[in-house]
């Protein structure tokens, strides 16, 4: 597994991962599936968003997104990590936040914030 820079290229995929942890429920309050044009918007040239692949394609993806409007809040992001159902527990989120850390920093940010699930919601 590698993980590298996504490009808008990768946005089907990452709307297939991202879809996917809408329908199990698992990762996201979000009920709305994305598809690959919702995706491509997500690249502003300011928010990092990386993949990870292995010998079959891209598994996981990690992203940054706007925290909030202020000016005081400039430099945190929300920070975002899927996996295919495929690749979970294998090490491919941990691949993907590590890289989207990296790329946070070199962008100017200092602070990412996330919302993350301990386990699988009751309403599950």
């Amino acid at each position: 597994m590698r993980a590298r820079p996504a490009t808008p290229g990768d946005a089907a995929a990452i709307a297939r991962i991202y879809n996917e942890g809408i329908a199990d429920r698992i990762a996201t309050f979000e009920t709305r599936l994305r598809s690959a044009e919702d995706v491509r918007a997500w690249f502003d040239g300011a928010h990092p968003i990386v993949v990870v692949e292995d010998g079959d394609g891209i598994i996981a993806f990690a992203a940054a997104s706007a925290y909030r409007s202020r000016e005081c809040y400039a430099g945190i992001a929300e920070a975002s990590v899927y996996v295919a159902r495929s690749a979970r527990r294998q090490g491919a989120g941990r691949i993907a936040l590590a890289a989207l850390i990296e790329s946070a920093q070199q962008a100017g940010y200092w602070k990412l914030v996330s919302r993350i699930f301990p386990t699988a919601p009751a309403w599950h």
